[in-house]
Formats: structure tokens, sequence, C-alpha cells
């Protein structure tokens, strides 16, 4: 017979998932965007052996203009490997994501992880400053495009398990399952980090550290982790991103062990990106009588650049609540089943004048199921 996990079962159960959030978005960069990433649970434990747990994640991240910056970013032609400063004027972007998350016991300390994203995204900037338009003030160009994203497959191992403790070591492989070749409004190929996959394979190794300080009613948890993903065929590639967090979970109140109350804080650095592309500039008023007017040639060699206003840092903090259904409702349809709900609160944002994140959302839902007896 299986035994009905405990809260703190379900809770230890919860307090991992940072992976989906971490890696499946792209980095903030010209045209940017992200996903919002916290520590919600089982993902980062390993199962027991035979239990397979299920995910279905939802995430609403929003980005705008800081005050005090203006959104004047780079254009990335990938197509004719240009990179041309000062060409775009960021206006919003709003990604939703769907994350499909099995994670699976195959022993009582190694297990396996599969995630499967599913993107809405939709962005505003105004395209060729300095080029189009009557006093080359550009011109308002949407982009809207969804679908599966990059898969992640990742291994992990329980390095140090103990009544009150564990610690898994996790090494995952971005698989480019993402479309590249998404268009804009116009027709124009829509910018790498627009695109719904990053086109080329992206490593990630990740550390996942818990402690059970009152039993059954408090625990602390560590989570960071590190991705590197390679250059696509368009010559773009993406910065290497680091995420720390660090946080509680805890029962308030006895008579309702099916509550529990979380918080965590989250730091996040994105590296610039790199493309391999001529360098060019918008043309200025200062160009007249070619402004406005085509675009003005800086060096024409196809060689490695940094991205300038990609790369950022990302401090947040995020309280939210998990509740454990089979607690509440002694049913078939409620065993092994929590919801959860967090809202990620910046508290400081650099996006080297590009959008920057703003508060965000997520919901979730967790179901368990035991495919095979432990040590069958």
């Amino acid at each position: 017979m299986v035994k009905k996990p405990s809260v703190f079962a379900v809770v230890f159960g919860l307090i991992g998932a940072m992976c989906p959030w971490t890696v499946v978005g792209p980095a903030e960069a010209a045209c940017g965007s992200v996903t919002c990433f916290v520590v919600v649970g089982s993902q980062q434990q390993v199962p027991q052996a035979g239990l397979l747990t299920f995910n279905t994640i939802y995430n609403y991240t929003p980005m705008r203009l800081l005050d005090g910056t203006n959104g004047v970013i780079p254009a990335i032609d990938q197509a004719g490997r240009r990179l041309i400063l000062d060409h775009h004027q960021e206006v919003r972007t709003i990604t939703q994501t769907v994350n499909f998350d099995l994670n699976y016991g195959i022993t009582e300390r190694l297990g396996v992880q599969v995630t499967i994203p599913y993107l809405w995204r939709t962005h505003k900037h105004i395209d060729g400053l300095g080029e189009a338009g009557a006093n080359g003030e550009g011109e308002l160009v949407p982009f809207k495009d969804n679908g599966i994203g990059d898969m992640i497959i990742t291994a992990k191992y329980n390095v140090l398990p103990t009544l009150r403790s564990v610690v898994v070591a996790g090494f995952g492989v971005q698989v480019p399952t993402g479309s590249t070749s998404a268009r804009d409004a116009a027709g124009e190929l829509m910018e790498s980090p627009t695109q719904l996959g990053r086109g080329n394979v992206g490593l990630i190794g990740s550390l996942y550290q818990t402690y059970e300080l009152i039993p059954r009613r408090l625990n602390q948890f560590f989570y960071g982790s590190y991705r590197h993903t390679f250059r696509n065929n368009d010559g773009y590639q993406f910065g290497d991103e680091y995420n720390l967090s660090l946080g509680a979970n805890g029962v308030p109140l006895e008579k309702t062990p099916w509550l529990v109350l979380m918080g965590q804080f989250h730091w996040r650095y994105l590296v610039h990106d790199n493309i391999s592309a001529s360098l060019e500039r918008s043309a200025t008023p200062a160009d007249t009588p070619n402004f406005p007017g085509e675009t003005i040639v800086i060096d024409p060699a196809i060689s490695n650049r940094r991205v300038p206003n990609t790369g950022s840092t990302y401090f947040a903090f995020s309280p939210g609540f998990q509740v454990s259904l089979d607690g509440l409702i002694d049913s078939p349809l409620t065993k092994w089943t929590s919801v959860y709900f967090y809202s990620q609160i910046p508290i400081m944002r650099d996006s080297n004048n590009g959008l920057a994140q703003g508060v965000s959302y997520i919901f979730g839902v967790t179901r368990s199921f035991q495919l095979t007896k432990a040590g069958s």
C-alpha cells in the first residue's frame, strides 16, 4: 500500500521548482523578453522511486521601460548579419508561459525531469529610427507569436539525503525545439531574443538545498543555477545566466496543515549577448541632408560583437501560498494534488536602457502518481 504523504512531504516536493522559470525564457536583449522565475517545488527534488509528479504552471510576465530610460536600442538583422545602433525604441513585451513539467524518480536518489514550455508573446517597438517617417521618427511595428519553446531535460541526484535536509545536484540540456523563424507584422524576421526558441543547445547546472528548521512547520531553501547557450545558426549567442534564490516555507497554524505560506528572494544576472555581424548606426539630424535616410556603416567586417543594451541585473521578492487539496477534500480526484500562487515584485532592476521585468504572476497545479512501488 502506498503511504499518503504528509503536508511537509508535499511542501518539500514543492519548494524546488526553480529550473523551469530560470531557463525557459529568453534573456533580456534587443526586443528582449524574459519569464518570471520562482522556487515553487516538485521539480528540483528527486521523487521517491516510481513516483511521477506532473506540474502545470502558468506564468504572466510583463516588461516595460523604467523611469529615466528612453528604450532606444540596437536592431539585430540576423539575415543580413548587421548590428544597427540606435535603430529601435522599445514599447512593451508581454510573455505568457504554460510549463508542462514531468518529474520522475528512477531510484530513491536519482531522478529525471522533462519540461516543455508553451509560450504566447506580444511585443511592440518603434522601428527604423532615423530612417522611416517624414522626420525619422520610425514606425510602430508589433510582433506576436505563440508555440512550443525550448524543451529542457534534467538529470538530478540527491547528494546528501537525511531526515531533515536534502542536497540535489542537477545537470540539464536545453533542446532547441522552439521556433526561430517567426516574422513581425511588416514581414521581417523577428530578432533572436524575441523568438520562442534560442536556436541552439544550452547547458544548465544547478544546486538545490533545503533544511527543515522546525519539524512539519518551517523549512528554508537555497537554489542556484548557471546556463550557457551556444551560438545559433544566425550568428547570435545569448549571454550566460546566473540565478540565486533564498527563501522559507511555513505552516502558519496547526489547525490548517494544508496551507503553506512562502516567501523568497531572487537574484538574476545576465551577461551581454553576442552577435557575429557588421556594425552600423541609424542616421541622426547631424547627418543632414541624408536624414532621414539609410543607416551609416561604421565597420563592414563580420565579427563577434557584444550587443549593447543586453545583459541585466534583477533582484525581486516573491510572496505566495500553497494549498494541499487532499488535506481539504478526501477524494481520488484531489489525492496528492496541490495548487499554488506567487507574485514576483521587483526590488532592483538594471536593464541597460531596455525593457525591464515588471510585477509578474505565477499559478500552478501539481499532481503526483505512484507508477511503481518502491523496491519493485
